[in-house]
């Protein structure tokens, strides 16, 4: 099964907390949010340059190029949507 970005955030969270040796009680939340922030904006960025090669690459054929770099876009904007309805 899948884990969730959340799922992905707080396990890590949980290993900084323990490389660090300190009480994983403290301030959990707070350090699974920064996590998830970083991970989601990595997403986000990655997502915009598979657009801008996937337009570089097809630069023979620009209408397949512009089709392929949109439907990037939107997978992304439904991404941040989804993301977003989640907080």
């Amino acid at each position: 099964m899948t884990k969730s970005l959340r799922e992905r955030a707080e396990d890590a969270a949980q290993q900084v907390h323990t490389i660090l040796g300190v009480d994983q009680d403290e301030r959990p939340k707070e350090v699974a949010d920064a996590i998830e922030k970083t991970i989601i904006k990595a997403l986000l960025e990655e997502r915009h340059r598979c657009a801008d090669v996937a337009f570089q690459c097809c630069e023979e054929d620009k209408d397949k190029a512009h089709k392929v770099a949109d439907e990037i876009r939107r997978v992304n904007t439904a991404l941040m949507a989804n993301l977003s309805s989640m907080r």
